[in-house]
């Protein structure tokens, strides 16, 4: 998937203009992306799209001006944005309750090693972005990707329409599994074609 460029990025001004405009597609886009695993893990898998429009936000909500301080948001979220043949996702961990999202962020440490992605009776473990793993407690927000291992657009499709495409999580505190279908597979499969 090719990387948001600079010249992509609209200058501030513009955005504000276009913002209301923008907005509800970008909140839709993110809708169609998001998948619920259980009652407190959501997955928004990235895209350009995705990519380009919290980009854009940040520097709106920092009133960044700078091209240096344009190109280093740039760098930091174009790592989200999913390789060759793997999908690529942002996962938020969500307590409502403070005490409640402390204690069990504790809880789920060694979460990283409990989340995979099945292909029919293939399991693609995802990997975490290390710089945020701790053996303390779990971060509320990690960005993970899950490599394919080969499967193309079309089979990922067949086999996502099948209910074979399932997220994971085996972790003593948290175990659910969640399939990938509908809109979501769609738009993945969409993703896989394109890169």
């Amino acid at each position: 998937m090719k990387a948001v460029q600079r010249g992509q990025i609209l200058p501030l001004e513009q955005y504000e203009k276009l913002r209301a405009l923008l907005r509800p597609l970008f909140i839709a886009e993110k809708s169609r992306r998001r998948l619920a695993v259980g009652e407190h893990v959501s997955l928004l898998f990235e895209n350009v799209q995705t990519v380009w429009y919290q980009v854009q936000e940040v520097v709106r909500s920092e009133r960044i001006a700078s091209e240096e301080g344009i190109e280093h948001e740039l760098d930091t979220y174009n790592e989200l944005l999913p390789g060759p043949n793997e999908l690529a996702a942002t996962m938020l961990l969500e307590f409502t309750q403070e005490a409640q999202r402390d204690e069990n962020l504790r809880k789920l440490a060694g979460l990283e090693d409990h989340i995979s992605l099945l292909i029919g009776e293939r399991r693609q473990k995802a990997r975490f972005d290390l710089r945020q793993v701790s053996t303390e407690r779990v971060s509320s927000v990690q960005f993970l990707r899950f490599p394919l291992g080969g499967i193309d657009a079309q089979t990922f499709a067949a086999r996502a329409a099948e209910g074979r495409i399932v997220v994971e999580i085996t972790h003593p505190q948290m175990a659910v599994r969640t399939p990938i279908s509908g809109v979501l597979a769609a738009a993945l499969a969409e993703d896989l074609a394109q890169n």
